[in-house]
């Protein structure tokens, strides 16, 4: 019994979860009761408990156990698991690792390993059933009895020929369906899809989503079959990289490890670098205003609404960055689109202006009616300049927003580094060049 663990949960309850929530239980542990609860699973729920963990208790670990048990647990590992640990770890605890496993198992994890790092070849296992078209239905199940306990999954039944390349893949259903005698080429439609060993996982994340596939094969480039990719390990690569992208899109560096595992001094400098390009850039804005210092002087109420001014330029740029940085993250939009998103985003900027100026041209006049507040006798011109300036700046930041993800897709640059902060502050600087040069033109012989 594992008298260790909270809740008193022994052994027997503890084996009858799910290897996630067992993860869960044991990480939640002191570093010394996680080695004991770790140790007492039985042998195959080690390897599959051990893919849950963060790396950080991964490595802790795999530090803390001896030689023999590392190996027991790395050799029933299924090898795109083993892979994406191993990519996580230090160069020594990897060779380590490595060095400990069988022959066979060891030859696959190098060559997994051999492949570049952000290729979808990383993720697949090479355990999966194939067939040959001479074959008859019998011998192909007789062949999934054999090999299939080993295998990923059993979705699929992949079909090739005397070098090894694929020709077909045929769904397990239309073979358990068909009869026994029956040749394997009398299923065939040679209609399949494949993803490449070179092929990027961006790439293969598109294939999957076009495709709606659960499992697909990988192919060297001449063609031949060398392993499969399942879904639950694309989803996890589409975790990560919207995990990258929300980050980059909220104004701070990507983080390599969870927020959790991130050391303070890592998330500090991720942080701190691109607050103080952003800092550089507001400095703008106070040069701006100082630029418009005399205009200020002769009209104070003018400084009442810059915030609100900026904001709202900011805030549109902000929305349309946000919408437009998505939809080429899905391949909704291309390079191509820039004409057709510019020209709906200039409609959608002006009525929203529009809708934004009337607001701000009527809380003056209210304001001033009412009484809550005294502008003083130029107050309907003062309306008209914040009215005027809210079209001009709203569209403004509308037009940056939309089209700033299409400048850096053009350089060969992440859209999603057009964060929101970045597109606010281009918006504040320029936004109270747009402000002081209507009231300027408006305010002339009055207030000005």
């Amino acid at each position: 019994m594992m008298n260790s663990l909270n809740n008193d949960i022994d052994l027997k309850d503890l084996k009858n979860k799910h290897p996630n929530d067992i993860a869960e239980i044991i990480a939640e542990l002191n570093p010394k009761e996680r080695i004991l609860g770790f140790l007492l699973l039985p042998g195959d729920l080690k390897a599959e408990v051990f893919t849950y963990f963060n790396h950080t208790v991964q490595e802790e670990i795999l530090k803390e156990l001896g030689s023999r048990e590392t190996a027991s647990m790395l050799e029933n590992m299924a090898p795109d698991d083993r892979t994406e640990i191993f990519e996580n770890f230090p160069d020594l605890l990897i060779k380590e690792s490595i060095n400990l496993l069988s022959d066979e198992e060891k030859s696959i994890a190098l060559n997994l390993l051999g492949y570049p790092e952000k290729s979808i070849a990383r993720l697949m296992t090479p355990y999966y059933i194939q067939s040959k078209k001479g074959w008859t239905v019998r011998q192909a199940l007789n062949n999934i009895r054999r090999y299939g306990k080993k295998a990923e999954t059993l979705n699929h039944v992949y079909i090739v020929d005397k070098e090894n390349k694929l020709i077909d893949d045929i769904r397990i259903g239309k073979l358990l369906m068909a009869d026994e005698e029956q040749s394997m080429e009398s299923l065939m439609d040679y209609h399949f899809v494949s993803l490449t060993t070179t092929m990027s996982r961006e790439e293969a994340i598109e294939e999957f989503n076009k495709y709606d596939r659960a499992v697909m094969p990988v192919v060297s480039e001449s063609g031949v079959l060398v392993g499969i990719v399942t879904f639950d390990d694309i989803f996890d690569e589409i975790e990560r990289r919207d995990t990258e992208d929300i980050q980059k899109f909220g104004g701070l560096e990507a983080l390599e490890l969870s927020y959790t595992d991130t050391p303070l001094f890592t998330l500090v400098r991720k942080r701190a670098s691109v607050l103080l390009i952003l800092f550089l850039g507001e400095m703008l804005t106070a040069s701006a205003m100082g630029f418009f210092e005399e205009e200020i002087a002769q009209a104070v109420v003018l400084a009442l609404f810059i915030p609100l001014i900026i904001s709202s330029g900011g805030n549109s740029g902000s929305q349309a960055a946000t919408l437009i940085v998505r939809a080429m993250a899905i391949k909704e939009l291309g390079l191509k689109d820039w004409w057709y998103v510019m020209r709906k985003e200039v409609l959608s900027g002006l009525m929203l202006g529009l809708i934004l100026g009337a607001v701000g041209f009527l809380r003056i006049i209210v304001w001033q009616q009412a009484g809550f507040y005294d502008y003083g006798e130029y107050a309907y011109l003062l309306g008209l300049t914040v009215g005027f300036s809210l079209i001009g700046i709203v569209l403004w930041g509308t037009i940056s927003g939309s089209m700033i993800p299409f400048l850096l897709k053009m350089l060969r640059l992440d859209p999603a580094t057009s964060s929101a902060p970045f597109v606010a502050t281009l918006v504040d600087v320029t936004g109270l060049i747009i402000y002081f040069t209507i009231a300027a033109s408006i305010l002339s012989g009055t207030l000005l």
